[in-house]
């Protein structure tokens, strides 16, 4: 399984917390997503088929674009 962590900077309430944890964890491998509000950090652990380029797609898809996520090279 693997692992990855990004900062978030548009989380802002638990709105923002709830839908970045429901719209990720409905993404076929992802096994689990912790968001934190106060550090605007977001973990996901994850398998086949999910992978990070995948993650990062749909968290731009849902308007919480990770930290620095146009230089993130994903593939």
């Amino acid at each position: 399984m693997s692992e990855i962590e990004y900062t978030i900077p548009a989380i802002h309430c638990a709105h923002c917390v709830h839908t970045i944890k429901l719209e990720l964890s409905e993404l076929e491998g992802v096994r689990e997503v912790l968001v934190d509000e106060n550090t605007k950090k977001a973990t996901i652990r994850y398998e086949p088929p999910a992978n990070e380029a995948g993650i990062v797609a749909l968290l731009k898809e849902i308007q919480y674009p990770p930290e620095g996520a146009d230089l993130l090279q994903v593939g």
